[in-house]
């Protein structure tokens, strides 16, 4: 065993996943922790040793192609060797190589936010260099909102996740598809019976994995007392600790009820006097930086497919005000029968990202409504989750690919 000081924002998951051991040999190494124990920067742990083999650093080495030649995950090896700096690497010098090792980069087994997203992102790209990268924006809290495209075909599809910060779950799904949708594209197989590389020369997916990253990051660490909005935090949560059910971006705003689709009758449908966990749509439509972003890139690209993926309901809404296109119906129907969800025409609720799509873009659109529960959805669910997932990501390239 070694000893690890905790972090800010470190979790038993977070903890577990980055060192490759299992939660529960974690908390046998530390009796008095318990997985739903919030930790306190500064608390020493003790962390089982992963089983591993010694590598000597050869003369031409890279990160890369060590990962590569042990078919180990860059993040697996960073991982193993937290002491050394692997981005210099010196010739006899010895590292250690994870045995069963993660055989992918992005993983469902614990909270993800944007620290989890840099970090897999980067790993992506050095996997993948195919995928090209794009920043749309920034949060609040003034951090990156992150776009990635992934093929080269002329429809284009959006596809985007955590808009509300207690449903956060949607960041590692939509980021676990990319991989395996880029790994598909690399290796020249298939995914789900489908030819990904043949697909993709027809489409261009852009995925947004995290649309508000200072949201999540308050619903999985809470709220520490240097934060740049503590106390008005505390008040729009009536001094509560607890942010599972926070929705809104950290300015307290709804995101999915700050777009320019009658949101002055979304105003008065939720008669929410001010900023809080839920439904507040700010002071007027695209207030906040994080819907401006996605706004304007949605704009910049035109596109002809959105997705914004939800929890929770498993349901898909297709429809708004009678603006959406014909064949918009056939096509929820469509992914209806590939995840067993429901297409539900909805009424009643404006201001969203999807109803602004249809609005202004005469185009199809979709809000899906992942999995079922209490928001937000627990991690163990995750591999249901993608299940249900996948093949309806994978029908709506389809469907676009089949309009080219």
């Amino acid at each position: 065993m070694f000893p690890y000081i905790v972090r800010q924002g470190d979790t038993v998951l977070r903890i577990a996943r980055e060192f490759g051991v299992n939660t529960e040999s974690l908390l046998a190494a530390n009796p008095r922790l318990s997985a739903a124990i919030k930790l306190i920067p500064g608390l020493l742990l003790l962390v089982p040793d992963q089983l591993a083999s010694m590598y000597c650093i050869q003369k031409g080495d890279t990160l890369l192609r060590i990962s590569e030649a042990f078919n180990v995950p860059v993040t697996g090896l960073t991982a193993a060797n937290p002491h050394l700096d692997l981005k210099q690497l010196v010739p006899g010098q010895m590292i250690k190589i994870p045995l069963g090792a993660r055989s992918r980069i992005v993983e469902g087994g614990a909270e993800y936010g944007h620290a989890e997203l840099k970090r897999d992102l980067e790993a992506l790209e050095h996997e993948y260099p195919f995928l090209q990268k794009a920043v749309i924006g920034y949060s609040v809290l003034n951090k990156p909102i992150s776009a990635v495209r992934l093929g080269d075909g002329p429809r284009k599809l959006q596809i985007n996740a955590a808009m509300h910060a207690n449903e956060w779950i949607t960041t590692p799904l939509l980021m676990f598809f990319m991989e395996d949708l880029a790994k598909a594209c690399a290796c020249g197989g298939s995914f789900g019976g489908v030819d990904m590389r043949r697909l993709m020369q027809q489409v261009s997916v852009w995925f947004v994995p995290l649309v508000n990253p200072d949201g999540v990051e308050l619903v999985q660490e809470g709220l520490q007392r240097d934060h740049s909005y503590y106390n008005q935090l505390q008040l729009w949560n009536r001094h509560s600790s607890h942010f599972a059910k926070w929705k809104a971006n950290v300015r307290g705003v709804d995101l999915n009820d700050q777009f320019p689709a009658f949101w002055e009758e979304e105003v008065k449908r939720r008669g929410t006097a001010g900023p809080g966990p839920r439904d507040y749509p700010g002071t007027a439509p695209l207030s906040e930086p994080e819907a401006q972003a996605l706004f304007s890139f949605t704009q910049e690209q035109g596109f002809d497919m959105v997705l914004a993926l939800h929890t929770q309901g498993q349901e898909i809404y297709w429809n708004y005000r009678g603006y959406e296109p014909q064949h918009a119906e056939a096509l929820a129907l469509k992914l209806a029968l590939a995840s067993s969800y429901k297409p539900v025409k909805l009424s009643g609720s404006d201001a969203g990202f999807k109803d602004w799509f249809i609005q202004d873009f005469r185009k199809p659109g979709f809000t899906v409504e992942v999995g079922l529960g209490v928001n937000p959805l627990p991690i163990a669910s995750f591999p249901d989750l993608y299940d249900e997932l996948w093949p309806l990501l994978v029908t709506a390239i389809e469907a676009l690919a089949e309009e080219a």
